[in-house]
């Protein structure tokens, strides 16, 4: 199971939020790429980005820190937040992007999904938040009355990467991972699956593990914390 170290961009800045709400933001770094660095650093194989200005604007907002952490860190990166056309999925990854994650769009066009993943093999993923069960859009302000398992199961046959589950209301809150819903929806579908949400102890990691079936785990806070140590966990993940 990879572990992927979490970095979510506000106004430049290194955060996390509570539950995906923007007014309750802790800034850890005023240089992502630092930041970024300092995981590579420790072992990890992997970086996760999230643009949180990009996914309410609908545009890229956090351009310039992406950037900067694609040319300082050695690792693959994919990112999500406000990549909501095909022009953006080319931008970013001929800047070197590994893989573009498709969180409104995946909803409001799926179209585009299939058309990016068939145009980039490997590069896209769908990122699914939900709320008891249902996804929600545009940053997580709005709720839908599509259920996660539905909306992967459309994707079956479309090519793409990685499915990325995050539980809202577990997100940001130290609270442990949704793991039998994680769980759940990757045993319905066949696309790999990456838990997000939560993750913040090293006995999360291993229940996620545990279960055989999930791919990859997204963690934030719990790094920036010292909650989990990056190092230990890679090295654990490995055996």
């Amino acid at each position: 199971m990879i572990l992927y170290p979490a970095i979510d961009l506000k106004d430049g800045n290194a955060v996390r939020l509570v539950h995906g709400d923007m007014d309750q933001t802790t800034v850890f770094s005023d240089d992502p790429a630092a930041q970024a660095r300092a995981f590579v650093d420790a072992g990890c194989e992997w970086l996760h980005l999230v643009d949180l200005n990009g996914a309410f604007a609908g545009e890229p907002v956090n351009a310039a820190p992406v950037e900067a952490i694609l040319k300082a860190c050695p690792v693959p990166a994919q990112l999500g937040g406000g990549i909501r056309d095909m022009a953006t999925i080319e931008r970013w990854i001929d800047k070197g992007l590994a893989r573009v994650i498709l969180g409104t769009v995946a909803v409001e066009n799926p179209d585009l999904v299939r058309q990016a993943a068939k145009e980039f093999p490997g590069k896209v993923a769908v990122g699914l938040d939900a709320r008891n069960g249902r996804v929600a859009t545009r940053g997580w302000a709005e709720e839908t009355d599509v259920m996660v398992t539905d909306l992967a199961k459309s994707f079956e046959d479309a090519g793409i990467a990685a499915i990325i589950y995050t539980d809202i209301m577990r997100d940001g809150a130290m609270k442990g991972p949704n793991i039998d819903a994680t769980a759940d929806l990757a045993r319905a579908v066949s696309i790999p699956v990456i838990a997000s949400g939560g993750v913040s102890s090293m006995a999360d990691l291993t229940a996620l593990k545990d279960t055989g079936v999930i791919s990859g785990a997204i963690s934030g806070r719990a790094l920036y914390d010292g909650a989990i140590d990056l190092a230990a966990a890679l090295a654990a993940l490995k055996n």
